[in-house]
């Protein structure tokens, strides 16, 4: 299912990822081998894991999504809060990540053995651009010049490991972030905002589906003298 699918993308499930991070080689040509022995392979045995989890994840989604009522109307604020709390309520039943810890995850994992602080920073400029993050109040080119300051003052690149040094650039980041507003107690209003956000483009790409194979199916001879319906009064429990 099209919607299942976009939730278990969305919300990267841990265990798997680190089985592939940690046996990427698992598999070797023994296992196609005419000789190989009939008994499961360490590598089987990690695709079979990945199967099983992933396919129960899936049957826990279609679960939740077979009792919650969604609404299909991401200008309606209402409905675009239902439809955050129904997938707040799949990821933790199906243990998966929420955005900010996907988000979180993908930045321990890509900036892991960066020596310095710059590429550190650049790295992760790339990552909130991927993940689709915005930057409006200007907070990266502000940590930039942050860190210039700090390297023009102890006149070399700055490493991750000058401990002394690096608390000279969060002493910087610090200010930045009385500058601007940002207050560690409002992260997590931060992160339901960010969840909101997803929530609202994951119904707009529901509505655009719905009325596209809508449209399609109109134009079938056998459907000539139907009327299109409101996307909003689709009920998705009737579609599992």
């Amino acid at each position: 299912m099209v919607l299942v699918s976009r939730i278990l993308s969305r919300s990267k499930p841990l265990y798997s990822g680190q089985i592939i991070l940690q046996h990427g080689n698992a598999l070797t040509v023994r296992s196609y081998s005419k000789d190989a022995s009939p008994s499961p392979l360490k590598g089987d045995e990690m695709l079979k894991n990945i199967f099983y989890e992933v396919k129960n994840k899936f049957e826990v989604a279609l679960g939740v999504l077979r009792k919650e009522k969604i609404t299909i109307d991401p200008n309606d604020p209402a409905a675009v809060s239902q439809y955050a709390k129904v997938i707040k309520t799949i990821r933790q039943k199906a243990d998966l990540f929420s955005e900010s810890q996907k988000i979180k995850y993908t930045i321990e994992q890509q900036t892991q053995g960066i020596p310095d602080a710059r590429t550190y920073l650049l790295t992760l400029q790339q990552i909130h651009i991927k993940s689709g993050l915005t930057d409006d109040l200007g907070a990266g080119a502000m940590m930039m010049e942050a860190l210039e300051k700090v390297e023009k003052e102890i006149k070399k690149p700055l490493l991750r490991s000058d401990k002394k040094n690096m608390a000279l650039l969060i002493a910087e980041f610090d200010k930045i972030n009385k500058k601007l507003g940002i207050r560690k107690e409002d992260l997590p209003k931060y992160e339901e905002d960010l969840e909101l956000k997803i929530a609202k483009e994951d119904l707009q790409g529901l509505k655009k589906d719905a009325s596209e194979a809508m449209e399609t199916q109109l134009k079938r001879e056998e459907f000539k003298d139907e009327q299109m319906v409101d996307v909003k009064s689709l009920d998705i429990r009737n579609f599992i």
